[in-house]
């Protein structure tokens, strides 16, 4: 006669699933790059190439657009976010699907897969940035951030709201991957104009900021901004539309995948 299973406790439970979540991320992590220095490594020569070639374009641009400060600091503000976000968009857009071959193991689960994607991304990305960070302090720039509480906000929702974006990427690309691909285009070419990482908000005129305003990097980059420089102090973006936009996403990515898992999974193998 077999022994009666007690149910687990939601601590239990939830204490399980974390487990289970960290070594989904470190294996993330070992699976994308091999291990983890050299997928650092990997992520610091992108950010610096990235840095580059913004350096240059303001270079020969010209810097009266950028905010009075230190400029290094204002690029990075922008490059950095930028970063972020389309990271963890191709993070949980690659992330596994109700019908991969994986979800037949029982512990794995799309939200574990989600997790282990976008964590993994992160901790890549904040130790490669850190280590920019470290590099600017040493070559004596400027890193004085005038509201450091006000910039954890943005950070987060500058990754979160790539997360949102991703989610939705992930349930359309198996229903429509001719039209995925021409909406994940169509998305990272418009980061790289209405993101506002080379012109701040406040010193956009009315017409262009009312372009970029459905953007919800645009909104996060400003508020880190203005966390950030003391002499930047207009506020003309808001924090509550990346908050909102992010958790309705999030929301129609979670249903989407639901439906996703009752309907896609069915047809695969009824």
């Amino acid at each position: 006669m077999a022994a009666n299973s007690k149910p687990k406790s939601l601590m239990t439970a939830a204490f399980e699933f974390i487990g289970l979540a960290y070594h989904s991320v470190v294996r993330e992590v070992r699976t994308q790059s091999g291990s983890a220095t050299f997928g650092i490594l990997k992520e610091l020569g992108f950010i610096v190439t990235f840095l580059g070639m913004f350096y240059l374009i303001f270079t020969f641009m010209g810097r009266a657009i950028a905010i009075r400060g230190d400029f290094m600091m204002f690029l990075l503000s922008g490059v950095a976010l930028l970063i972020v976000h389309m990271k963890a968009i191709g993070a949980v857009r690659s992330a596994s699907i109700a019908t991969s071959a994986i979800m037949m193991h029982a512990p794995m689960t799309v939200v574990l897969s989600i997790l282990a994607k976008a964590f993994g991304g992160l901790y890549l990305q904040a130790t490669a940035f850190s280590i920019v960070l470290v590099a600017m302090w040493i070559f004596g720039m400027d890193l004085t951030i005038q509201n450091p509480t006000n910039l954890v906000l943005p950070v987060f929702l500058a990754w979160a709201s790539g997360i949102a974006i991703g989610l939705m990427f992930m349930v359309i690309s198996p229903i429509a991957p001719s039209i995925m691909g021409v909406l994940s285009q169509a998305y990272i070419r418009a980061q790289m104009i209405t993101s506002g990482k080379f012109l701040p908000a406040a010193y956009m005129p009315p017409n262009l900021r009312d372009l970029f305003e459905w953007n919800p990097l645009f909104h996060v980059i400003d508020q880190a901004r203005l966390a950030i420089f003391i002499n930047y102090n207009k506020e003309v973006t808001s924090i509550e539309y990346p908050i909102f936009f992010t958790m309705g996403f999030v929301l129609l990515g979670l249903m989407g995948e639901f439906w996703a898992r009752q309907n896609l999974s069915k047809s695969k193998h009824g």
